[in-house]
């Protein structure tokens, strides 16, 4: 992160969210879900104003697409960052679930 910002990202399950907090504590960012069975959603992709810009949702994205993976879930991208997001990253093809035509 830039101005040697640290960012952990975490599961807090009781919440339906991944949460970017920085070394003090404060939340930057949130990508909320919802699981069904061997399927997640991710609904929704917010950074704190404070924290634009600093590669956050970034990392956000990368973090949940990892843990997705490695629980063996099929992805359904409805948050348009993410979305977008994954049109870029193409190593997280296999467990993104496609349609034949896109909402927008």
């Amino acid at each position: 992160m830039d101005d040697g910002v640290t960012i952990t990202v975490g599961d807090v399950p009781e919440k339906g969210r991944f949460e970017a907090r920085d070394e003090a504590g404060e939340l930057a960012g949130v990508v909320t879900y919802q699981v069904t069975g061997p399927i997640i959603a991710y609904t929704h992709t917010e950074v704190d104003p404070r924290f634009e810009g600093q590669g956050v949702e970034s990392l956000l994205a990368r973090t949940v697409m990892d843990d997705a993976r490695s629980r063996n879930r099929t992805v359904v991208p409805m948050c348009p960052f993410l979305a977008e997001w994954l049109e870029r990253h193409h190593d997280y093809d296999k467990i993104v679930a496609r349609s034949t035509r896109r909402i927008k």
